[in-house]
C-alpha cells in the first residue's frame, strides 16, 4: 500500500493452534517496522483465528449446542476426537459465532436466488417465554400460590415468514378437522409451505416484526397475488403487525378463536355435558361462515341472563369482548373461499422446536445474551442455512482480523497440522 511502512523481518514467534486434531504449537516469521504493530503474514494465509480455536472444531461444536447443552456437545466432542473444550470455551464460542446471524439475514438476494413458490405470502409471529437466570438470593421454602413459579421467563418473540399456495376447502371441512370428525369429503392434499424461515429475539416485538418486515420485502419481486398476516389474538402483537405490514390482511388464528368457544362452553354445560360438543359446533359454524357479529351478541345476550353464577358470566363475557375486539380479523368466509391460511400452526411449531425444546430442557436458566446467540444458531440450522452461514461467518471474521476480503482457506486445520509435522 503507498506510504506503508517497510517492514522488516524480526524473528520467530510461538502459536498454540487448538484444531480437531488437538494442540499444535508451531512458529512463525514475524516482521515489524518502527512504531508500528508487527505482523505474521502466515496467520492471515492461514486464517488463524483471534483465539487458539480452529474454525473447524468451534463449528462443530456450535452445531452441537444447537440442539443440546453444553455439556453435552463438550462430551460428544471429547468422545468422538478425544478433545477435551472447556464449558467456558465452548460458551464463548458460541457468543462469538453468532454475532453475523443478523447480518447474514439482512444480505439482499442474489441474482441466482431460487424463487419461491405458492402465490400467498404469509408472516406469522408468536411468543414464547425462555426460563432466565436470577441472581443468588435466599431459598424460599414457601408454599407458591396458584400459577406462581420460582423462576421468571423473558419472552422470545417468534416469526415465520413462507409462501403456500391456495388450499380450497369449506366453513364444514373446518369443522371437522377442528372437532375431529369425518372430514364432509375428500380433501385435496394440503400444500407445505415452501422457503420457510424462522427467528427468534429476546429484544420485543418491535425488533422481530422490523426483522420479518425486512425479510419480506426481500421476496418482494416475486409475484405474490395475496398477502397474509396470521397472529393470535394477543392485541400489542396484532397491533405491531398492523404497523409494519400494511399491505397484508391480518388473520386471526382460529385455533384460539375456537378455545375461546369451548372455555364458555365449559363454563355455561360444565365439561362434561353431552350437549357441549353440539354448541360449540353451532357457533362455530357461524363463525366460520362469517357470522362472527351473530355470535358476539348471543354470547352479550347470553351473559345478561339472571340465572348464570358470576364465574359463568365472566368466562361469557370474556369470549364476547375476544370476539367482538377480533371481528375485524374474523372473516373466515372471505379467507376459505380464497384458499388463505388460517392457522398459526407454522409458527407455534418454532415456538415448540425453536424455542421450547433447546432453552427448557431440564434445569435450564439463560442469561439474554446466551439465549439469544443459541436462538440465533439454532434458528440458522433449522432455516438449512448452516453452511452458506458458516462461510459468510468466516469471511466476515477473516475480513475483521486481517483487513481483507478474500475468502480464508477450508483446510486451515489440515494445513496447520502439517507445517507443524
Amino acid at each position: 500500500m503507498p506510504g506503508a511502512p517497510q517492514l522488516t523481518y524480526h524473528d520467530c514467534r510461538p502459536i498454540t493452534y487448538y484444531s480437531i486434531f488437538g494442540k499444535v504449537r508451531f512458529a512463525r516469521h514475524y516482521f515489524a517496522a518502527p512504531g508500528h504493530p508487527g505482523c505474521c503474514p502466515l496467520d492471515a494465509a492461514l486464517s488463524l483465528p483471534e483465539r487458539c480455536y480452529s474454525a473447524l472444531l468451534r463449528e462443530w461444536a456450535a452445531f452441537g449446542t444447537t440442539d443440546q447443552s453444553y455439556r453435552e456437545s463438550q462430551t460428544a466432542l471429547e468422545r468422538i476426537l478425544g478433545r477435551s473444550l472447556s464449558l467456558q470455551a465452548i460458551e464463548t464460542g458460541v457468543h462469538e459465532d453468532a454475532v453475523d446471524v443478523t447480518a447474514f439475514y439482512a444480505q439482499p438476494p442474489t441474482p441466482d436466488s431460487p424463487v419461491p413458490l405458492g402465490s400467498i405470502l404469509v408472516v406469522q409471529a408468536d411468543g414464547k417465554g425462555v426460563p432466565q437466570a436470577q441472581a443468588l438470593a435466599p431459598v424460599s421454602h414457601e408454599r407458591l400460590r396458584k400459577g406462581e413459579k420460582r423462576s421468571k421467563k423473558k419472552e422470545a418473540v417468534v416469526t415465520s415468514l413462507s409462501s403456500i399456495a391456495p388450499y380450497s376447502r369449506t366453513p364444514q371441512d373446518v369443522v371437522a378437522a377442528l372437532l375431529h370428525e369425518e372430514p364432509v369429503a375428500d380433501l385435496p392434499t394440503r400444500p407445505r409451505p415452501v422457503a420457510k424461515e424462522v427467528h427468534a429475539t429476546l429484544e420485543g416485538k418491535s425488533v422481530a416484526l422490523t426483522r420479518l418486515q425486512q425479510r419480506a420485502a426481500q421476496r418482494g419481486g416475486v409475484p405474490h397475488q395475496q398477502r397474509v398476516a396470521l397472529t393470535d389474538g394477543a392485541e400489542a402483537l396484532q397491533e405491531q403487525m398492523l404497523a409494519h405490514f400494511p399491505e397484508h390482511t391480518l388473520v386471526l388464528d382460529i385455533i384460539h378463536a375456537t378455545e375461546y368457544l369451548w372455555d364458555a362452553a365449559t363454563a355455561l354445560l360444565g365439561e362434561t355435558h353431552p350437549e357441549r360438543k353440539a354448541w360449540v359446533r353451532t357457533r362455530l359454524e357461524q363463525v366460520l361462515n362469517g357470522a362472527s357479529a351473530t355470535v358476539v351478541r348471543e354470547l352479550e345476550a347470553t351473559a345478561q341472563e339472571a340465572e348464570l353464577t358470576e364465574t359463568q358470566r365472566k368466562m361469557v363475557r370474556k369470549t364476547a369482548g375476544y370476539y367482538r375486539r377480533n371481528q375485524p380479523y374474523m372473516h373466515y368466509d372471505e379467507y376459505l373461499a380464497q384458499g388463505w391460511p388460517i392457522g398459526t400452526g407454522v409458527v407455534e411449531g418454532a415456538c415448540g422446536h425453536l424455542v421450547k425444546d433447546r432453552m427448557e430442557q431440564a434445569g435450564m436458566r439463560w442469561k439474554a445474551e446466551g439465549a439469544q446467540a443459541v436462538l440465533d444458531l439454532r434458528a440458522v440450522r433449522l432455516n438449512e442455512d448452516w453452511d452458506a452461514y458458516w462461510q459468510y461467518h468466516r469471511q466476515q471474521q477473516h475480513q475483521r482480523l486481517y483487513g481483507m476480503s478474500a475468502q480464508p482457506p477450508e483446510l486451515a486445520d489440515v494445513q496447520v497440522l502439517r507445517l507443524a509435522a
